[in-house]
């Protein structure tokens, strides 16, 4: 299996401005360098982290959708991120994997922030999804889902791993921000796994600073590559697949992994 390549990107977001952030997203993907293998966008890249959907949820024919597959298909990438979804009258954090054929797969967030109040008119996932693309499995979180290590993971499949990456995009606040970073290669360790984290900048109406701290972890919990914090940036990443299996060869703790289940419940 070849390697993979990874651009996150580290943007500030406008508040509740869906044309803006489209717009500027638009521009800053214009400046990847050369193939890549997977775009990726923070948590509500199209709002910001709000937590009061009714006015900016969309449906999954709507224009942050078609957005999503005219980028995959100029870029010829997967593109992620999440945005607000409205089905059948619920409001989901939905992360969207959208393929360059125009087919998608998605990831409902499971941990509602309920410290912030996102409980309250979300409703969560209840499914844990893998997604694939060139040969590489991807697991795939939002934000505050990076704090729950039993949601999170990994185990033993047919012989192989349930997973490769484990892929997070926040909004993240500075206040917490050594937890990220501590979370985040803590993921990849106990995972066997690489890990990325795409969080935004900047600060919202709310008072609430982001250190962004975008980075990649390989199997053993060292960075990859980091962003510089507090500033816009595109990181650009490559996974290299020997390393991955290396690591997964010469340290085979999964083979001795607790085996259970989580019950999922509403």
């Amino acid at each position: 299996m070849q390697d993979i390549t990874l651009t996150m990107f580290q943007a500030d977001l406008a508040w509740e401005d869906k044309q803006t952030n489209l717009h500027r997203f638009s521009k800053k993907l214009q400046q990847i360098p050369s193939q890549t293998d997977v775009i990726v966008l923070p948590e509500m890249f199209t709002t910001a982290f709000v937590v009061e959907p009714e006015e900016y949820a969309e449906t999954m024919d709507g224009p942050t959708m078609q957005w999503l597959k005219e980028q995959s298909v100029r870029y010829q990438a997967v593109v992620t991120g999440s945005l607000i979804v409205i089905e059948d009258g619920r409001y989901v954090n939905r992360m969207i994997w959208m393929k360059p054929d125009g087919h998608w797969d998605f990831y409902d967030k499971r941990h509602l922030f309920t410290f912030g109040g996102e409980h309250l008119r979300f409703s969560r996932g209840d499914s844990a999804p893998v997604f694939e693309t060139r040969g590489w499995k991807f697991r795939p979180l939002i934000c505050y889902d990076l704090r729950f290590p039993v949601w999170c993971k990994n185990h033993m499949l047919d012989g192989g791993y349930a997973y490769d990456v484990l892929i997070d995009v926040a909004s993240w606040p500075d206040a917490r921000r050594n937890a990220w970073n501590i979370f985040l290669a803590s993921r990849a360790i106990e995972n066997i796994a690489y890990a990325a984290g795409v969080n935004r900048v900047g600060r919202d109406p709310k008072g609430l600073n982001f250190s962004g701290d975008t980075a990649v972890f390989d199997p053993l919990g060292n960075p990859v590559a980091a962003a510089e914090p507090y500033k816009e940036a595109m990181l650009t990443a490559t996974l290299s697949y020997r390393e991955l299996s290396y690591v997964r060869e010469h340290f085979a703790f999964g083979q001795d992994w607790d085996r259970f289940q989580i019950e999922i419940s509403d």
